[in-house]
């Protein structure tokens, strides 16, 4: 038995990848995000019940860069809610997450085991998992309903 792991190494053109698939989800969710003003909220559900919502808002807005932040509103009670700030670098037409709960600025590959417990490819995951959650609200999604 092997004890000596391989080190994890960054896929680069795969991150890379990641980060224009999802700047193209959220260019089709928010297309006005680039005038600095914009918020949508898409709702999930089955049948009549509210699953949940993403939530998009613009928190800042420059002429090569915008900054977002993707939540999810009305969830189930059991369920971890999760809270995303996205910059979006619009002349590379690429989305990266750079904030998650209380966490900031991840780095490309963490040592493991370490004090945050975070997980050597930690930055890709994330970027991952923005993608499924937004490739999920344009497949299953729906415009939410305002409450008169």
């Amino acid at each position: 038995m092997n004890l000596l792991r391989e080190r994890y190494r960054v896929d680069l053109t795969g991150l890379q990848a990641t980060c224009e698939a999802n700047y193209a989800r959220l260019m089709r969710l928010l297309p006005s995000m680039r005038d600095g003003s914009g918020a949508r909220r898409v709702a999930l559900s089955q049948g009549e019940r509210l699953l949940g919502v993403l939530a998009l808002d613009v928190l800042e807005a420059g002429p090569y860069t915008t900054t977002l932040q993707v939540r999810q509103e009305h969830s189930l009670p059991w369920l971890p809610v999760p809270r995303l700030e996205v910059r979006v670098y619009h002349d590379a037409r690429m989305a990266e997450v750079v904030s998650a709960e209380k966490a900031r600025r991840f780095r490309g590959i963490y040592p493991y085991p370490n004090a945050d417990m975070h997980q050597p490819d930690e930055k890709n995951q994330l970027n991952l998992f923005l993608g499924e959650w937004l490739s999920h609200c344009l497949a299953c999604g729906h415009e939410l309903e305002r409450q008169i």
